[in-house]
């Protein structure tokens, strides 16, 4: 069994697939990847290439969030139907009450799912955030994960016989006709090839693609209309969320990007010497822009930390070399997985993560990237300048935003405040205060920062059930540890700093956690309790006859004057 407590050094063996020196693939490959031999990445028959198909992408993406492109107005009064009952219901029954983010999800909710797979998917991807998106919001639409009813086996078959351009009987010896998964863009049926191997095919929904560029250029033309009327978090404002989508889900509807996503990430991963994650192998011919053939990969689902240690695996040790396959990824290669959540990652029975659907993947250019890694740099040594340079060069501030001002109007440059010691009506004042800020000087989430953040508090929250008692303090001088070891000269050199657990602040991460200096060790479950502490204090101020809910109290800065 794989120890995963680090990442491996690939070291070839006399019968390993030629392919793993140039990919973190499984050892027992059912073919063998040569990416300049793959047809579905060249251009023919009319086709562009691969790279010129992610720019078509692109571009599309910008055009359907254009205001200038006018939508469909049938689907736009759909939209304001659905959308804007469910806020006029929210406005006379719920808003302005303790019950106000609540209420505004719930009838959210089935909005969406009455308008079809765009909305759903979007309801999905908030689903995965959070800690961006309000906790009502995610819990709720967390249902919209399995209610997306799979199509007839009929529309599938001609589907993948239409892209394969074959009877499904000359390639497939045998082809589930109930799917392993259904989602909102498309779902997944388990196959055999006419050649033997077992595999994975995504099939793309009928009358998804046309949908989605309805519902884009839709969502674009309201989104403006709802700033400062539905109290999301400030600062991934419907605009913003609206763009975000746009140009993640336009990708997805070509399954020949995602399968390159997976070449990429795998190319990423084995650029690092990593090996305890690995990537699914695409078909290297049966790929096309609505289905996509894999390699079939087992494994205990992520959430089944019980199953994984009866069967002897570390958990902590998983989810320890996740993070740092993740953050490398981002920090040194600016690629990454953008949507790691429970669903999109199996543990194999000898440790290793294997990562699954790859249609959110963030490309950074090199600026945003050193950018990363001088966030995470001036993190580490508690260097408040730095990491506000950072977010400005990732997009989060103006250009020419006054970084000595930002610093001083957030009190960044005082010591963390415990929010156990201040009261309910203190809290709220912080928050108040921080928040009226951030929006005077145009503070934003860019895609790039909320997907990182999104994949951080993901795997920061599975430390639940799969490192409860694991002291944090400990992985993260271990995290140094290896990055001192293994990239310290390269980001000396790029970025000027020198990585070492000498140059490590604890005492900077224990106070922003909220602990003193003399705190030896914290666990997450010691960060739970102390969570749940504030919660309580929160919900005793909201007692009925204030009448006055945090949210709306915040929501009274944030809106715009003319609300």
């Amino acid at each position: 069994m794989i120890d995963p407590s680090v990442p491996l050094e690939y070291v070839p063996g006399p019968d390993d697939p030629a392919d793993l020196a140039i990919g973190a693939f499984t050892p027992h490959a059912p073919w063998i990847v040569e990416p300049d031999a793959m047809p579905w990445r060249k251009a023919h028959a009319g086709e562009p290439d691969i790279v010129a198909l992610r720019h078509q992408a692109a571009g599309l993406a910008r055009t359907l969030v254009n205001p200038k492109h006018l939508p469909s107005v049938g689907r736009v009064l759909t939209v304001a139907w659905r959308v804007g009952g469910a806020l006029l219901l929210w406005g006379t029954k719920e808003r302005g009450t303790p019950e106000s983010r609540a209420g505004l999800s719930r009838r959210l909710r089935p909005a969406f799912e009455h308008l079809g797979p765009t909305y759903i998917k979007l309801g999905q991807i908030i689903s995965s955030g959070e800690g961006i998106f309000p906790e009502e919001l995610v819990q709720e639409f967390r249902k919209l994960r399995d209610r997306v009813p799979p199509e007839p086996f009929p529309v599938v078959r001609r589907t993948v016989e239409e892209d394969l351009g074959r009877p499904l009987a000359e390639v497939f010896t045998s082809f589930d006709r109930r799917p392993i998964a259904s989602a909102s863009i498309a779902q997944v049926h388990a196959a055999t090839l006419r050649t033997g191997e077992r595999v994975v095919v995504k099939v793309q929904r009928s009358r998804v693609a046309p949908m989605v560029r309805l519902d884009i250029a839709a969502m674009a033309w309201i989104a403006p209309f709802l700033v400062g009327r539905i109290p999301v978090a400030a600062l991934t404002n419907p605009p913003a969320l609206v763009e975000l989508f746009a140009e993640t889900i336009v990708e997805e509807l070509d399954f020949r990007l995602e399968a390159q996503n997976m070449l990429d990430i795998a190319e990423v991963f084995a650029g690092t010497g990593q090996r305890t994650v690995v990537v699914p192998r695409p078909h290297p011919e049966l790929v096309t822009r609505r289905v996509l053939v894999m390699e079939h990969l087992h494994g205990f689902s992520w959430g089944d930390a019980e199953a994984m240690r009866a069967a002897g695996i570390d958990t902590a040790a998983v989810l320890r070399s996740s993070l740092i396959a993740f953050l490398e990824g981002a920090l040194l290669y600016g690629v990454f997985h953008g949507d790691l959540h429970g669903g999109n990652m199996m543990v194999q029975s000898d440790g290793t993560v294997a990562l699954l659907d790859f249609g959110i993947t963030a490309r950074l250019d090199e600026r945003k990237r050193q950018a990363f890694l001088r966030l995470q740099m001036g993190a580490s040594t508690n260097n408040v300048t730095v990491q506000v340079e950072a977010l400005r060069d990732l997009g989060a501030l103006p250009v020419d935003s006054d970084i000595e001002a930002v610093i001083r109007d957030l009190n960044l440059d005082r010591p963390p405040i415990d929010p156990t010691t201040l009261t309910a009506e203190e809290m709220v004042a912080e928050l108040r205060e921080v928040t009226k800020a951030l929006l005077g000087y145009g503070a934003r989430l860019p895609k790039e920062l909320m997907l990182f953040v999104k994949n951080m508090l993901f795997l920061n929250g599975a430390m639940a059930t799969m490192a409860p008692d694991v002291d944090i303090l400990g992985e993260i001088i271990a995290i140094v540890t290896y990055f001192t070891a293994r990239h310290g000269e390269r980001i000396a050199r790029e970025v000027g700093f020198e990585v070492s657990t000498d140059t490590l602040d604890l005492d900077g991460y224990r106070a922003a956690m909220g602990f003193t200096e003399e705190t030896d060790a914290i666990t997450f479950r010691d960060l739970q309790e102390r969570r749940e502490l504030i919660a309580k204090r929160l919900e005793a101020h909201q007692h009925p006859r204030r009448r006055v809910p945090m949210l709306k109290a915040v929501y009274r800065i944030i809106r715009p004057a003319r609300d």
